[in-house]
This record gives structure tokens, sequence and C-alpha cells, in this order.
């Protein structure tokens, strides 16, 4: 039989409240909790850890300051290091959208913390006589400049490992359009042949867009290194120090290994929300590319035996719970999903942002959830991707060949020659007699053999210059 569970009684200016007697949480976060009852989704730990890194750079500054009893603030850092080691994850139960512009989230935190630091002093969880959330461990703080210090933190940690598996793709890319260079395979444009290329050279352009977006988000770090903390409610400072404000930004530099920087305007920083826009719509544009990549290599390796069946991807799982030997490209397919909802996180994260009012943003934790959650999903759709799908493609070098010698676009090489009138006449019938344009153009006998076989070389075709000189 399960012991009946005791309670302890806490109070705020809405009344009392009975609170587990063995939660770290108090009555801030129960009430939100309930209030809350929305996606069963909690705040991104992401976010937690960085509001907990923000409390522990606090309390460091007040213990050189010397604003609170050594040993409460000695309590209330090691309680940090504690959460920070993920002891206490499953005491963050507020969900990741509420109202309040993370107020949830900061008193989450600010009770965690201070009943960690009371059971560590030896005291009972509650007795915030020992260790208080507010005037303790929010000491010059409020969510408004802690939360979106937070949000820069935790963006920034999501934002390197992010750019690294770009550079790991990349690296893939370039790797398959070196194995790639001597296949040749046809071109397509609006999904009808065109010229001859080099499978390499697809491999190539791929590589170059991916390139862009690894530079463009590691950059993009820059303008999130600026944070407001010490601005507390509208970004005026008040209720914090002078010394605590600049040391506090310091303590934030060493203890996250990150190049932050105060604010020399903490108002703006308090209200408006534009960079979480621009890092958005640079996880968009890579998502773009993402999705242009992955339903390329849907299309090349279709079939194989009904579609162009030029590539063959990695089989990585059965394809069909009814056709035997079916294997699909899932992969791509999971890339495709991962780019929609990326898209579709931007299209929040826009909106949220555009509708901040005065000195605030009350919709900052849709942004924190939705710019985390597609960094995370990113990071591990783009190393899943390189692993599984790109390090393995093969080319089916005949299938190519025999498609690009069946095709009626080796005619373009014979416009210098024949002019485009004539050229288009060969195409024509080339496609009309199910031969190649080189069976044609022989038949026709207007250009010599040996000059024929040099205009028709596709590999000529797949270089700058004018075939056959």
């Amino acid at each position: 039989m399960k012991p009946e569970r005791q309670y302890r009684i806490e109070r705020d200016l809405l009344g009392e409240k009975a609170i587990p007697a063995d939660a770290y949480y108090g009555i801030h976060t129960a009430r939100a909790a309930e209030n809350f009852q929305i996606s069963g989704r909690r705040t991104n730990i992401n976010m937690i850890m960085a509001v907990v890194l923000v409390k522990k750079a606090a309390a460091m500054a007040h213990r050189k300051l010397k604003h609170a009893e050594p040993k409460v603030v000695e309590a209330v850092i090691a309680a940090c290091e504690d959460i920070l080691e993920g002891k206490f994850n499953d005491q963050f139960i507020v969900d990741a959208f509420q109202g309040g512009a993370g107020t949830s989230t900061n008193m989450n935190a600010n009770e965690v913390i201070a009943n960690r630091a009371i059971e560590l002093l030896g005291g009972v969880k509650g007795d915030y006589s020992v260790v208080h959330p507010l005037n303790h461990v929010n000491c010059c703080q409020s969510t408004n400049d802690v939360y979106p210090t937070a949000m820069r933190i935790a963006a920034i940690k999501l934002l390197r490992p992010l750019s690294e598996a770009f550079a790991q793709l990349q690296t893939a890319l370039q790797e398959k359009e070196n194995e790639l260079a001597d296949v040749i395979r046809l071109g397509r444009t609006q999904l009808m042949d065109a010229l001859p290329m080099m499978a390499g050279q697809g491999f190539g352009a791929y590589a170059r867009a991916v390139a862009r977006d690894r530079w463009r988000l590691y950059k993009v770090e820059e303008r999130l290194r600026e944070i407001n903390i010490g601005g507390t409610a509208i970004g005026t400072g008040m209720n914090a120090s002078v010394k605590y404000v600049f040391m506090v930004t310091d303590i934030l530099q060493d203890i996250t290994g990150l190049g932050l920087a105060r604010s020399e305007y903490p108002m703006d920083n308090t209200q408006n929300m534009d960079v979480f826009v621009e890092v958005s719509g640079l996880l968009k544009a890579a998502a773009v590319n993402l999705m242009k990549i992955s339903n390329d290599l849907r299309l090349l390796a279709s079939g194989p035996a009904g579609g162009l069946g030029e590539m063959k991807l990695p089989a990585v799982q059965a394809g069909s719970s009814i056709m035997p030997g079916k294997v699909n490209p899932v992969i791509p397919e999971m890339v495709g999903q991962l780019a929609l909802k990326i898209i579709s996180n931007d299209a929040a994260i826009t909106g949220a942002a555009m509708n901040g009012q005065l000195e605030l943003n009350a919709f900052s934790p849709l942004i924190a959830e939705a710019l985390l959650e597609s960094l995370e999903l990113m990071t591990k759709a783009v190393a899943l991707f390189e692993r599984k799908c790109i390090r393995g493609i093969e080319a089916n070098k005949k299938r190519c060949l025999e498609n690009v010698e069946k095709s009626s676009a080796l005619a373009t090489a014979l416009v210098h020659h024949l002019g485009y009138d004539m050229a288009s006449d060969i195409a024509k019938k080339a496609w009309q007699q199910g031969r190649t344009v080189r069976q044609v153009a022989e038949d026709e006998g207007l250009l010599p053999p040996e000059l024929l076989d040099r205009i028709l070389n596709p590999l000529q075709v797949t270089k700058p210059g004018i075939p056959g000189r």
C-alpha cells in the first residue's frame, strides 16, 4: 500500500495552497501548472538551464558584493550547480505555453533553487525565512531581464552544434561531389530533360547551398550575444546596483564560455524580439535548402524501375507492410517534414515577435519554445541526413548513361553548328522515332562523323564552351 502523500501549506497574495511536501517547486509554480494545462510539453530544458545559469551568475555577483549572508549565497550557488547537473529536471513542471512573459518559468527556477538551498542548509522545504525565492534567488532581477538573457544563452548553445552539423553535411556533400565526378547524368529543368551534367556537379551545388547556411548560422551568434541582464523590469535597471549590472555580465561570460556583452540600451533587448526572428529566418532559409536537396534525392532515386532510378539511397528499413521488397526514401522524407516544421515555427516566431506591446513582449515563451525546438530538431535531422543518407548514396551509372543517350537534349550541342531550327528538327525526329540524337544526325549526314563524335561527346557538353571546338 502506497504511503499517503504529505503536503505543506504555502501562501501568496491570492491565499493558501497545499504543495507536496517533497516538491522543490512552490506555490507560484503550482498555480502556473494548473493554469497552463495546454500542451503537456514542459518548458524546454535548455531554457531552464539557461535561466539557472543566470541565477548562478547573479548569486556569484551577490557574493562578491556582499548582498546577503555568505551561507545563503553559497547555498544558492550550490543549488544551481545541482540543477545544472540535471538532478532536478522533474521539478520544472510549467507548460511551455504560458502567459506572463516567462514569469512562471522564472518563478519555477526561483522556487526550486530556494528549496534546494534550504535543504542544503538543513532547513525544511517551504521555510522561506531561510532562503527566499524572491528576496535571495531573484535579488536584483526581474523575469524581464532574466528570461530574454536566458533565451539568448540557450539559443547560442544550440546554434553551435547546429553549425557544426552543417559543416559535416557540407563535407559529406563535397566528398560525394568528388566521388561522382566521372558519372554523367541527365540534367533536368522544370522536371523535363535538359543538358547532361556530371552527377558530382549536382552534389557540388548542394554543398555550396549548405555552406551558405553554415556561415549564416555561425555569424548570427553575434547578434545574440548582447544581453539585458541588470535591466530588471523594463530596462531602466531599477533595484539593481551599477556594480551588480557590470559584474553579473562578466560572471556570465566566465561561466558560460560565451562572448556575452552588456546591452548599452537594455530597454531595447527587454522589449524587442527581432533578433530571434533573424535567427529563425536563417533556420527557415536552411530548411528551404534541406527540403530542396531531400526532394531532389527522392526524385533521382525514384522507381527504381518505374522512375528515374539514377541514384541509390541507403536502405535503412523495409518500406511497406504489404509490398515485399519495397524500400522507401524515409530519411529524405523525414528531412522534408522537419523543414516544414521549422518553416511553421518561423511563422509563429514572427507573429509572436511583432505582437509585443510597449515595454515587454508577453509572447516570449512561444518564441523561446519554437526557436529552441527548431534548433534542436534541425541539428538532429541534419546529422541523420548526413550519416544515414548522403554518405551512403551510390550512382546507378548504367541508368544514368542510358537516360542521357535516350534524351533528345543532346541536340542542344548541335545548335552552334546547324542552327536552332535544324537542331530542333533532329531532336523532334529522335523523340518521334525512339532513336538517339546521334543516330538521326548521322542519317541526315549534315556533319562529318568525326566532328559529330566530338560534338555529341556527353563529357564535353558538361563543360563551358562550344562542343566540337
